[in-house]
């Protein structure tokens, strides 16, 4: 009998855990975010090889070492792509290690930029250069500055950051996070974004796609610890950040003063570090503060969940307002309601 490839349901606690041993055995750690995952087992169903998916990226691959060799691998990313196109996702993504990119680039994958360690590739020989063409038809003559921003929702924070950037530029190009890593959906998120800034006609919004990475899809698995996770996926961002700038004339980063989450700090240190070496500046703004607090997203999203709704009156703009007070909003607000924590570190 030979070697059978399923899925491994997260119910199946006996595969679960051969999944975890199999990658330990690698020097592999479990991905917080998964949403699929498939074994090939050998006949004595054990785990001979193992891979994983979440959204349209893939991630957590390994071979036992003693069956290396044997093209098992080949068999385990043909499942996974199978199964993302039966998603409706045909533009994936996968971040591995340096020695393991050529491998991948046999398999039709290109890479896009590498630091630290990670090589971020993807299956479309033009899908970054066709991205940058695009942002390259919104690029304006004179200082040209960036935000990023997940706007989750879009605050008087934010506002106020972006309202900085915009009386000291030309133009502002501003990313909101497309991807969908919360409960207020990426279109809201969007919404409310535009309809704050829309007094500002030198601000152009943008949603980041794929390319600008976030937490959630940025994966945490082959490297040794929280702190090492955060400084890479910084660094990966932001060389991603430094092939984007040329096509806009990007010469500053906006990014807001960080006082109580550990990793938006050590993301900040990583930028006023790196963006001078790419012939960025970053800039640092001073939070917007209330009765001597800052105003933040998380402050927002916790008196919702708190169902105080009147107090984010004085933190949000009237767009964000009269949204989270109208029927509308009503499917959004139980959604943040349901959530354990809202306040994200």
């Amino acid at each position: 009998m030979g070697d059978t490839l399923t899925t491994i349901s997260p119910r199946d606690v006996r595969g679960q855990r051969q999944v975890d041993a199999l990658l330990e055995q690698e020097g592999i750690r479990r991905d917080g975010n998964l949403d699929y995952t498939c074994g090939l087992f050998d006949s004595s169903w054990r785990l001979a090889a193992t891979g994983s998916c979440f959204g349209n990226t893939i991630r957590c691959l390994a071979v036992d070492r003693v069956r290396q060799g044997e093209g098992l691998l080949n068999q385990i990313i043909s499942h996974l792509m199978e199964v993302q196109t039966q998603r409706g996702n045909t533009h994936l993504f996968l971040y591995t290690k340096p020695q393991s990119a050529r491998f991948f680039g046999d398999l039709g994958f290109y890479e896009i930029v590498r630091a630290e360690g990670v090589v971020f590739m993807e299956n479309r020989r033009r899908g970054f250069s066709d991205y940058c063409a695009a942002l390259e038809r919104t690029r304006k003559e004179g200082t040209s500055a960036a935000i990023v921003m997940n706007a989750n929702p879009f605050t008087l924070g934010h506002l106020h950051l972006v309202e900085r950037a915009a009386a000291e530029n030309n133009a502002v190009h501003l990313f909101v996070l497309s991807e969908e890593a919360g409960p207020i959906p990426f279109a809201v998120r969007r919404r409310l974004v535009r309809e704050g800034t829309a007094h500002l006609s030198n601000v152009i919004c943008h949603d980041s796609g794929p390319y600008i990475i976030s937490g959630a899809t940025f994966p945490s698995y082959f490297l040794k610890d929280g702190d090492t996770v955060i400084r890479a996926h910084a660094a990966l961002d932001l060389a991603v950040f430094g092939r984007i700038a040329p096509c806009l004339n990007l010469t500053r980063r906006y990014v807001g003063e960080e006082r109580t989450s550990h990793v938006t700090a050590l993301y900040n240190e990583e930028m006023i570090r790196r963006l001078p070496e790419l012939g960025i500046e970053c800039r640092v703004v001073p939070r917007l503060e209330r009765d001597g607090q800052p105003v933040s997203a998380s402050t927002v999203r916790q008196a919702i969940h708190d169902g105080r709704l009147e107090d984010i009156r004085p933190l949000v703009p009237d767009a964000a307002w009269d949204y989270f007070t109208s029927p509308e909003a009503g499917a959004v607000i139980a959604a943040i309601q349901a959530e354990q924590n809202v306040i994200h570190y």
